[in-house]
């Protein structure tokens, strides 16, 4: 059998990240492209890449099996495909070492590249450019299927959920409507922690690195529009050691934390956690400051590219009494769901509302309260052909 070329090694290892993860790709001149530059002439990782081909997670004994290597070889390769943000290497809670094969995006190779400090060079603009261009196929892909891919995304589980902004600009809390008490004897819901001093304080081991949407919008020459911080992307637990091992993030004290927790809030950014296999039951992995600008969640649903699936426990209520049409809600709603009526008073959009309290806020009537209740918010992306 005559062996490989590099090209072709290439091109077989992107065949496997890309059918990893959420939003899987079909192998593009532009997903090979993205590996190329990523692992390079390594020929050796991209084996070891070949032998998650069946099975994306695996122990060290089911690796040597699949992949044939000795142990040392392993771990050397997967040390240095986890330091290029293609492979996690973490004990499970158990103890044993698993190593899992990351996706390109969410939450993968695209998110740790833009994570760490950046230096702005030629390299890392080139990256993000090729990163781009993905996006943009995918939103073709997602266009010229609509019809077909919008039942199968409804049906997906939310990719995030929303933690509220709890206090106003001045500092007030913003009121909250509790949920009617259940009836006696209705199965019981645990909720996952509603704010993001409760999900801070259940961690030892906390991680901050950069944001990798507003990064990678900056190399595109596109840099944040709200001016809004940087350095306030969050992992938890495992994956805080993960990110701050691989240089991604740095490891932080829960005060340091919530200092910059608060930071995020004060610049009107939406708290947005994230569970593993987004089952809301499980400790949080993370948590995304995110602005209305940059946000790649954001930006895909506007752009036609994927739709907005999020879970929320909060819905803006606009006191009409109070309210005095000044639109400043309009302008920091992030996903447009309010709009000003024909009586001149903010009106909301139930299905388009995060819940992510930022109109209250910022509201200066104090006219914006959080009603308590789950939610599940789908919003489909804008059609951009006709049918």
């Amino acid at each position: 059998m005559t062996p490989l070329t590099l090209s072709e090694k290439i091109r077989r290892a992107t065949g496997v990240i890309c059918r990893q993860g959420l939003v899987q790709f079909p192998v593009t001149d532009t997903a090979v492209a993205i590996i190329r530059q990523v692992v390079g002439d390594q020929e050796d990782e991209l084996d070891l890449i070949d032998a998650f081909r069946e099975r994306p997670s695996q122990t060290m004994d089911q690796l040597v099996a699949s992949s044939g290597l000795s142990e040392a070889a392993i771990t050397r390769l997967t040390d240095s495909l986890a330091g290029k943000g293609l492979v996690f290497n973490q004990p499970s809670s158990s103890g044993i070492m698993v190593y899992r094969l990351l996706p390109l995006m969410m939450v993968g190779l695209m998110e740790y590249r833009f994570m760490g400090e950046l230096t702005g060079s030629d390299g890392e603009k080139a990256l993000a450019g090729l990163f781009e261009r993905l996006l943009a196929e995918l939103r073709e892909q997602t266009q010229g299927n609509y019809d077909a891919l919008m039942p199968l995304f409804a049906a997906a589980p939310a990719i995030d959920r929303t933690v509220p902004a709890d206090r106003t600009a001045e500092g007030r809390k913003i009121r909250v409507i509790p949920v009617e008490k259940p009836v006696e004897g209705a199965d019981e819901v645990i909720l996952p922690s509603q704010t993001v001093e409760a999900i801070i304080n259940k961690f030892d081991d906390i991680a901050v690195g950069h944001c990798f949407c507003r990064q990678r919008r900056s190399l595109l020459g596109e840099p944040c529009s709200t001016n809004a911080p940087v350095l306030n992307c969050f992992s938890f637990g495992k994956s805080a050691r993960h990110t701050s091992a691989q240089g991604f993030a740095k490891k932080v004290t829960r005060e340091e934390a919530l200092r910059i927790l608060r930071e995020a809030q004060q610049a009107g950014l939406i708290h947005k956690a994230f569970h593993p296999g987004s089952r809301e039951s499980s400790p949080e992995t993370s948590i995304c400051n995110c602005c209305k600008d940059c946000c790649d969640t954001l930006r895909l649903w506007r752009d036609g590219s994927l739709p907005m699936i999020n879970s929320t426990y909060h819905l803006s209520v606009i006191d009409r009494d109070a309210c005095s049409g000044c639109g400043t809600c309009l302008e920091w709603c992030p996903t447009d769901a309010i709009e000003i009526d024909e009586d001149g008073v903010a009106r909301r959009d139930e299905n388009a509302c995060l819940g992510c309290g930022v109109c209250a806020r910022f509201c200066p009537e104090s006219a914006i309260s959080l009603q308590e209740g789950f939610r599940k918010v789908f919003i489909l992306p804008p059609r951009l052909r006709s049918a």
